[in-house]
């Protein structure tokens, strides 16, 4: 935290998001190894997940802190409250599905849980150029399709996902397990995609 001291007040927000933004990434990497990991123990990589979820609700709380204490703000306060806290719910929706991973015992990923892991992560890495591009935004826009962009290939994933699941699925528990892994993988893809509508709407009142 000690380097963002040097910013003055009101950039230092677009630090902290940048920062919010590289703990999703590395939570939606992890996942990715997560779900690639033939090994059958998922045990560790929730650890490593846990760790970033509890780094980002930190830097959460920092940010809430220092809003409260700010005179200047570079937009709007509430505004700031709902940002950090969209990018905060990526990580918890990410840690959320490792989660679900471990507590339903499974063992092996599906292609399609691997392909939703994909798109969070490739989000990921959109939603950290946004906002590194947020203090100005000139040419942010076709990042901002593509995040929808990727929404949309979520949504696919998920409709083959469950449709497979009910079509395929023998044991009424792998159809319980695997439904609820694939709804927080979508909420994860679709938390990332309020984001950048937060975003879009933060630029359209300061233009």
């Amino acid at each position: 935290m000690a380097r963002f001291s040097f910013l003055p007040k009101e950039e230092q927000y677009f630090s902290f998001f940048t920062q919010m933004t590289s703990y999703i990434y590395d939570a939606a990497r992890a996942l990715v190894e997560m779900l690639n990991d033939t090994g059958g123990s998922y045990t560790e990589h929730l650890k490593r997940i846990k760790a970033i979820e509890h780094q980002c609700d930190d830097l959460t709380h920092s940010i809430s802190t220092k809003l409260n204490k700010s005179f200047i703000t570079p937009f709007d306060r509430e505004d700031i409250y709902l940002l950090s806290g969209a990018l905060d719910d990526v990580v918890d929706l990410i840690d959320d599905a490792a989660r679900a991973m471990v507590m339903y015992d499974v063992h092996e990923s599906t292609a399609h849980a691997r392909r939703f892991a994909d798109v969070i992560q490739r989000m990921a890495i959109e939603l950290h150029e946004i906002v590194s591009m947020l203090a100005k935004p000139s040419g942010i826009s076709p990042r901002l399709v593509e995040l929808h962009r990727l929404e949309n290939e979520g949504d696919e994933i998920y409709h083959a996902a469950i449709a497979e699941l009910f079509r395929n699925a023998t044991d009424p528990l792998d159809v319980i397990r695997w439904k609820d892994i694939y709804e927080k993988l979508e909420a994860a893809v679709d938390r990332c995609e309020n984001v950048a509508n937060i975003i879009e709407s933060v630029i359209i009142k300061h233009t």
